[in-house]
């Protein structure tokens, strides 16, 4: 019975273990996997845990993460299409882009502050710039990197 006993605790820990080791933080690779939903989804778990959203406040974020989602993956398709045809945008379509990319922002932004409370904002829009921050050091070391290449 001794050896029994251990037997199953030793699986249990074991299983315990591999089951630990397999949550683990999703990789850029993953996310692209995933389904616009499942990206809100796991958008929406993220700021729940980091921002301590309620129940309420999760699903207006929810809804909110959806509707951009939907608005930004008509313009990929939009654009891939373009890119597809072989059509380079002009210098005031680029310009047109980067403002409405600008406008997006800022109303998310607006609409995330009527959502969240003061501390949540605060701490939302320091994570937000924090992630812009890597983003825009990634974009300089590719484009770095390719003159080396």
């Amino acid at each position: 019975k001794h050896k029994m006993k251990n037997l199953i605790l030793a699986l249990a820990l074991v299983f315990g273990i591999t089951t630990f080791a397999q949550e683990r933080k999703m990789g850029k690779e993953d996310r692209e996997k995933l389904t616009p939903q499942e990206r809100v989804e796991f958008q929406v778990k993220r700021l729940t845990k980091d921002l301590d959203l309620t129940t309420k406040q999760a699903e207006q974020v929810k809804s909110l993460m959806t509707k951009k989602s939907e608005v930004r993956e008509a313009k990929k398709k939009e654009m891939d299409a373009k890119r597809a045809s072989g059509t380079k945008p002009t210098a005031e379509e680029r310009e047109a882009m980067k403002t409405r990319m600008q406008d997006e922002v800022t109303s998310l932004k607006t609409e995330m502050k009527t959502i969240l409370s003061a501390e949540q904002y605060t701490k939302w829009e320091q994570n937000f710039e924090d992630r812009k921050d890597k983003m825009m050091e990634k974009r300089a070391d590719k484009k770095g990197n390719k003159g080396r290449k």
